[in-house]
């Protein structure tokens, strides 16, 4: 089985069910990295000074968040560990709607949930619950100090959870300007038909055997081409821990469902997040990386 990013539980009511988080997706991006080409030693980040353009120790180095042009507010990093969220180490579901209305520019990253800790029969519960019904479940997650709004959804015999966007980090259709010509077009009944043909003609089933990083391929040939050949050379690097974290134990499935039921009450709501006045200068994240499962960011080539 791969291995777990995170151990926790689905909480569901009152009926926790142990799960593992495993990564649905693995990155296929070319990394390049920078050495020197006298010893093959890495090259790394230098904090400049970009007024003096001389480099600075890293105890002279602080964190500031710019709220007007120029005009920067400084936050320490006790200040920031203090506004990290609690690690819960549970998924907790406040409500249940029609993945629909989920927009899917709100879609993140998805990963694979495994029950853990003999929690089989609670997770297929869920899941044929998921199936019947037709919802997904949202939730609220802590992975790694990174709050996340989640949905839960079925998917063949297993759960995945997709993290989400938070509402505020999607952009309005508004900043493209768009005028009557697209939002209100005049289109006649033959070009709607030559279009629909078009489509019919061209389409076709998921075939992902069909679908390929063409660049990725060239690249990775070449790299075989030459390592063959003997031209590779040695960089040391250094081991990476693997953290532990610890499940919920599954209690009787009956009596909690029955609690839950019981006592249900108005479903609770995602915790309102309060956006800076802008975000760090230069530190906006990659929508594609976004650090919870990856390695650390390189330099792309120059």
């Amino acid at each position: 089985m791969a291995r777990a990013i995170w151990k926790g539980a689905i909480s569901f009511g009152l009926v926790h069910i142990p799960v593992a988080l495993v990564s649905a997706t693995s990155s296929k991006r070319i990394d390049f990295d920078w050495l020197d080409k006298r010893s093959m030693d890495r090259v790394g980040y230098k904090r400049i000074n970009k007024t003096t353009g001389k480099e600075i120790a890293s105890k002279h180095v602080v964190k500031g968040i710019e709220y007007e042009k120029d005009r920067y507010v400084v936050i320490s990093e006790d200040e920031i560990a203090g506004a990290h969220p609690k690690a819960t180490q549970t998924i907790d579901i406040f409500a249940f709607v029609d993945s629909a209305e989920i927009p899917l520019i709100n879609i993140r990253k998805p990963y694979f949930l495994s029950p853990d800790r003999k929690g089989e029969k609670v997770y297929a519960l869920l899941r044929e619950t998921l199936v019947k019904t037709g919802k997904v479940a949202l939730a609220n997650v802590v992975v790694r100090t990174r709050q996340s709004l989640a949905a839960l959804m079925p998917m063949d015999s297993a759960l995945v959870v997709v993290m989400l966007r938070w509402p505020e980090e999607v952009r309005s259709l508004d900043r493209l300007n768009l005028g009557e010509d697209v939002s209100d077009p005049t289109l006649s009944k033959q070009e709607l038909d030559m279009a629909r043909k078009l489509v019919a003609d061209m389409t076709s089933e998921w075939k992902e055997e069909e679908y390929r990083d063409t660049f990725g391929e060239k690249i990775m040939k070449m790299v075989e081409e030459k390592a063959k050949a003997g031209k590779i050379e040695s960089v040391e690097q250094a081991d990476e821990g693997q953290e532990e974290r610890r499940s919920a134990d599954v209690v009787d499935l009956t009596e909690l469902l029955k609690r839950s039921l019981a006592g249900k009450g108005k479903a609770k709501k995602a915790p309102a997040k309060t956006p800076a006045k802008k975000r760090a200068a230069g530190k906006t994240q990659s929508d594609e990386d976004d650090g919870e499962d990856s390695k650390p960011a390189r330099r792309s080539s120059k």
